[in-house]
């Protein structure tokens, strides 16, 4: 049983995912909150699996949340948006989002990032995250691309292709590679950077400059 918090500052749209995830057996909805600091007590006392969390909000933006709950180790953290090109999420997978999701994804889309995400994968959706990284990465400070000296030249390829938002089956074709052996590539390379899961090695892959915006 996943455990979820919906967090929004909208009444409308948390009856919205109340009744998406309250028809699924495998979710159970534990609280909702309408802003950011709310989040946070919540996700301290539940402790849920994913914190769904809205980015605009009141009192605590949901960005700030996330760094909080993300540093507490309470919960992960699924940010949502109106707008796929938002400073404000790009600023909440800085700050350790698992992902993030619009906010008129279909309810099965919704459901099976749940998922991945409580299982500890990612939610990248190549063709947005790819044009927010575009938009927004210059606005962070670079990386020194020393930091990717513990990479071998396949696990530097390897990266590469996550930073363009290719899958694990589509690194393998491209690569000609089996796909567990391109997971393996992937566990290293999150291993050895020091990385939580695919969002992270996409930042990353950005701010070194190993990825730069309009390639793809």
């Amino acid at each position: 049983m996943i455990r979820v918090v919906v967090v929004d500052d909208q009444e409308l749209m948390r009856a919205g995912f109340r009744m998406v995830l309250g028809a699924q057996d495998g979710i159970e909805l534990s609280g909702e909150a309408g802003n950011g600091a709310e989040a946070i007590r919540l996700a301290e006392e539940l402790r849920p699996d994913v914190v769904l969390m809205d980015v605009r909000m009141p009192v605590l933006d949901g960005v700030e949340a996330t760094k909080r709950i993300v540093a507490a180790g309470t919960s992960r953290v699924l940010v949502m948006t109106t707008f796929d090109l938002d400073e404000y999420v790009y600023a909440a997978l800085r700050g350790g989002a698992s992902g993030f999701l619009l906010k008129d994804t279909p309810p099965a889309d919704l459901v099976s990032a749940l998922y991945a995400v409580a299982s500890g994968d990612a939610v990248v959706s190549p063709s947005v995250t790819r044009r927010l990284l575009d938009r927004f990465v210059s606005a962070g400070a670079p990386r020194d691309e020393a930091v990717l000296d513990p990479l071998t030249d396949r696990e530097r390829e390897v990266l590469v292709l996550i930073g363009r938002g290719l899958s694990n089956v589509e690194i393998a074709g491209t690569l000609f590679l089996s796909e567990a052996t391109v997971k393996t590539h992937v566990g290293r390379i999150l291993a050895k950077l020091g990385l939580r899961d695919r969002v992270q090695a996409v930042v990353l892959a950005y701010e070194t400059g190993l990825v730069r915006p309009g390639q793809g």
